[in-house]
């Protein structure tokens, strides 16, 4: 099982943002499975909602990516988070705290995290955690 975060999960969308290493890491969550929190949903849909309003979508084939998402062995962590914690996180880090997320889990859960966020792998790596690569 690995983390998946929101930027991984929406290459797959893409064809000009998909890559070997992104299709190997869904071919691994078919097989794995992933672990998200439950403000993924509202960043996919949200990302797939301003691709509609770009044109760079339309809503069928948005839905058709939904579908794939909630085929996927995809468990979301309806999970409760100290603020201030994430707070914390996010003022020490740089990071947002919708990232700050991702990080908790992937340490509360020692399970690698996947995600091209840069900022993130930084300081994911800083604090021990693995980046899944494939």
């Amino acid at each position: 099982m690995v983390i998946l975060d929101t930027s991984v999960a929406l290459s797959w969308c893409f064809e000009d943002e998909l890559t070997e290493q992104t299709q190997k890491i869904l071919e691994y969550v078919e097989k794995h499975g992933a672990m998200v929190p439950s403000l993924w949903q509202l960043e996919v849909t949200n990302a797939l909602w301003s691709s509609i309003r770009r044109k760079r979508l339309d809503l069928e084939k948005s839905r058709s990516y939904l579908a794939l998402f909630q085929a996927l062995p995809i468990k979301i962590l309806e999970k409760s988070y100290d603020m201030t914690s994430l707070l914390d996180i996010a003022c020490a880090t740089g990071l947002t705290t919708y990232d700050t997320t991702y990080l908790v889990l992937a340490l509360e859960h020692h399970l690698p995290l996947a995600t091209l966020d840069i900022a993130l792998q930084k300081v994911a790596q800083d604090k021990g955690v693995i980046i899944f690569k494939s």
